[in-house]
């Protein structure tokens, strides 16, 4: 388990956690953006060939130990994205759900965004770059993005969607 600022914690996800995924990509919300409301055999799958490979780690968000939030950390040069933009061998991309509805609309989605970013930059010094690519459609997602110190790079065509690229450089500071 990390723990990361402001009381969220991630860890890996794991099959046992499938059920609880596929519950969450089930809902509107969530499926109209993922295309993934797959059985919970299928989200048991998935985890385990991404927890086998090297292109992405799949976590579960949780605040106050609370699960609430699905998380896909990947490197973007493993990433068909890395295709689409001036990408750097060490960014690191990210995905992000909320699946408890009780959660949605409250800023949360931000701060965990955030959180994770501050966490990836502080963890690897090589990444320069966290970024995203939601739905142009998506405006709560790129706002949440926005609010959490993403820059907007223009618009992808990527295969399944028109996407805004999203990106958060690491700072001086850091």
């Amino acid at each position: 388990m990390l723990h990361l600022d402001h009381g969220f914690d991630l860890r890996p996800a794991d099959p046992s956690d499938a059920a609880r995924i596929a519950l969450w990509m089930a809902q509107p919300h969530i499926q109209q953006w993922w295309h993934q409301d797959w059985s919970v055999e299928r989200w048991a799958q998935e985890i385990t060939r991404q927890t086998s490979g090297e292109h992405s780690i799949p976590c579960v968000a949780a605040v106050d130990a609370e699960d609430f939030g699905y998380v896909e950390l990947y490197r973007v040069r493993h990433d068909h994205l890395a295709e689409y933009y001036a990408s750097d061998e060490h960014d690191w991309g990210l995905h992000l759900a909320i699946g408890d509805l009780t959660r949605v609309g409250r800023g949360l989605g931000r701060g965990l965004i955030r959180a994770v970013a501050d966490a990836l930059l502080r963890a690897d010094p090589s990444c320069s770059r966290v970024v995203a690519e939601p739905d142009v459609r998506n405006t709560p997602s790129v706002r949440a993005f926005a609010a959490a110190g993403f820059a907007q790079q223009g618009e992808l065509q990527l295969p399944e969607k028109t996407a805004v690229l999203m990106i958060r450089s690491r700072t001086q500071e850091e």
